[in-house]
């Protein structure tokens, strides 16, 4: 066989199976597509769930430092009005 004979039939081969490619996959690959959508919209809506549990978390952790800080305060006080008192 000569190119000028094999070079048409695989150029034509490869647009056929390319073209043929394209038909058979575009459904699942549309599939594919909005399975993904509907994975990265699910991802999305964890972080506001997870971020607000954080931000619980966090306002509960302030407001025991505020209390800790309160009875450290009142600890000073009454440690330094003691020391004073003994002298």
């Amino acid at each position: 066989m000569e190119w000028e004979f094999i070079a048409p039939m695989i150029i034509s081969t490869v647009f056929i199976l390319t073209v043929g490619g394209v038909i058979l996959l575009r459904p699942v690959m549309k599939r594919l597509g909005a399975l993904l959508d509907v994975l990265v919209l699910q991802k999305t809506k964890a972080p506001e769930e997870e971020n607000r549990r954080l931000s619980d978390t966090v306002e509960t952790m302030n407001e025991r430092l505020t209390l800790m800080e309160e009875r450290l305060d009142f600890a000073e006080r009454l440690i330094g009005r003691g020391g004073a008192e003994d002298r």
